[in-house]
């Protein structure tokens, strides 16, 4: 009788390696969970440890760090919503890794709100309500902190269920709600909210414009050509050289008012001297990149990657000096009233000291590392499909519109902005595809059809109905949804911080 196998076992000690492998590994993933609220919450700690040490001593301190620890959470919850307004339209091209985009986006954030977020922070400080009808500085306090709590509160929620929403249309709902709690609606200037409300409107339709006239530019001087590679070494660095020159100006217009009186006149000439530097400087560049490149659209990719990144460090800027006011505009008023003055002085300059900047600009930058890629892929890959060409277009569309918004010092919604200009592209394009001559003689071209001149003349503009359906380039499904939350986000800012403001004013008054 042959011997039996011995039955295999795997021994005990194995089987408690394998357990106690899989509890490492599920500790591992759970802290890594706790990891990005932690570093919050020690941003906000030492937020308030950093304005304790420019305000202590000061009257109403304690309240003033506490507001600074606010601000700084309200920042981190801007960068956390609005970071796809950056870079999404970059990464949604493939023209930039999530890594390199989040770094980029972090440290020009950081410069435009030191360098030139003092103007629009001025709007949100003083211009919303009316001081002079609040009964007592106390109350304009409470009333504040109040608006900063609720519109952070009601963005973090909105990022936890990952609804892109206007930031901008939160922190002037909770300034709206505050006010109204404190002095009735009397206390809110209207005419300026009716102001920013038209913004609203008219800044997507204006964002979508513009980046279908840049898109128009590109398929009619590159990609319809019949050389493109030759063509995108005349445009592209001119392409670069506007949009440098455009930055350019703007940091002399707007980012030097801090060191002495910008001059209009100055800033054109630097605008056109940089614009020029900038085109002339890339054209050797352009051309070593171009060298070796085949004849079609995938060439474009490589040609278009240092305007894309570009631009996106431009919105970042632009979004840095455009959106740190939601964050700080509430804390300068808060600070001008703990300074032994009257409500009323609160409805003229507050003077924004360049540290509530700095919290602004590190919670935004901050915040959009940490919680930022949750929402950065809606506006760049699920609206509609965007390459390097068009996500420059979204970019330089969406940037210089907010860099003219926070050089007048309108608060605009980077968001609308941004969304507007992608519909912009991706409607243009359906429109350009039925529409456009030079497109369809490209296209017959290269199919091999030999038409002559004289047929051609006599032929009407041919269009493939069914091929038309199919080009439906935009989800139509997007455009309602976005729009129900851009409609529910002030007034849910401003119910909810009316609360908060009820709340405190019993509490502490």
């Amino acid at each position: 009788m042959a011997q039996q196998k011995p039955r295999l076992a795997k021994p005990t000690l194995d089987k408690d390696l394998e357990k106690l492998s899989s509890v490492e590994d599920a500790a591992r993933h759970t802290t890594r969970g706790l990891a990005g609220p932690g570093v919050a919450l020690l941003f906000i700690i030492l937020t308030a440890i950093f304005a304790s040490t420019y305000v202590t001593g000061t009257s109403g301190s304690v309240i003033v760090i506490a507001a600074a620890a606010v601000a700084g959470y309200m920042a981190m919850n801007i960068g956390a919503n609005d970071v796809t307004n950056n870079i999404g339209a970059a990464v949604g091209a493939r023209a930039m890794t999530m890594g390199f985009g989040l770094a980029l986006a972090a440290v020009f954030e950081v410069a435009g709100a030191v360098l030139a977020g003092g103007n629009v922070a001025y709007t949100i400080a003083s211009g919303i309500t009316n001081g002079a009808l609040v009964s007592s500085p106390a109350v304009l306090i409470w009333a504040m902190m109040a608006a900063l709590l609720g519109a952070a509160l009601l963005i973090n929620i909105a990022t936890w269920v990952g609804a892109p929403i206007s930031t901008t249309h939160s922190i002037v709902g909770g300034v709206m709600g505050a006010g109204i709690a404190a002095a009735g609606f009397a206390a809110v200037n209207w005419g300026l909210v009716l102001r920013i409300t038209a913004s609203w409107v008219v800044s997507p339709l204006l964002g979508a414009m513009i980046a279908a006239g840049f898109l128009f530019l590109l398929k009619e001087t590159i990609i319809y050509r019949d050389d493109k590679v030759a063509a995108a070494k005349r445009w592209v660095p001119a392409l670069i050289g506007i949009m440098t020159g455009v930055f350019a100006g703007y940091l002399t217009l707007v980012g030097t008012n801090q060191l002495r009186a910008p001059s209009p006149y100055l800033a054109t000439v630097v605008t056109f001297v940089m614009g020029l530097i900038a085109w002339r400087a890339l054209i050797p560049v352009i051309a070593r990149q171009a060298e070796g490149l085949e004849n079609r659209n995938q060439s474009l990719r490589k040609l278009f990657q240092i305007p894309l990144i570009l631009s996106a460090a431009l919105m970042s800027f632009a979004h840095g000096a455009n959106d740190v006011s939601n964050a700080i505009g509430p804390l300068a008023a808060i600070v001008a009233a703990t300074q032994d003055m009257a409500a009323s002085a609160a409805s003229r300059d507050p003077g924004v000291p360049l540290w509530e900047l700095v919290i602004g600009g590190l919670g935004i930058s901050l915040g959009l590392l940490l919680y930022g890629p949750k929402l950065v892929r809606l506006v760049g890959a699920q609206i509609t499909k965007l390459n390097p060409m068009r996500a420059y277009c979204v970019s330089l569309s969406t940037g210089m519109t907010v860099l003219v918004a926070s050089w007048i010092g309108m608060p605009v919604s980077s968001t609308h902005i941004a969304v507007g200009a992608v519909f912009g592209v991706g409607l243009f394009r359906e429109w350009y595809t039925r529409n456009s001559k030079r497109r369809y003689e490209y296209m017959r071209v290269r199919s091999g059809k030999d038409i002559s001149a004289e047929a051609d003349e006599k032929a009407p503009f041919e269009r493939n109905d069914d091929e038309m359906k199919r080009r439906y380039l935009v989800r139509r499904s997007h455009i309602l949804s976005i729009l129900v939350a851009w409609i529910i986000t002030l007034p849910a800012a401003a119910g909810l911080a009316a609360i908060i403001a009820t709340v405190m004013f019993a509490l502490f008054l």
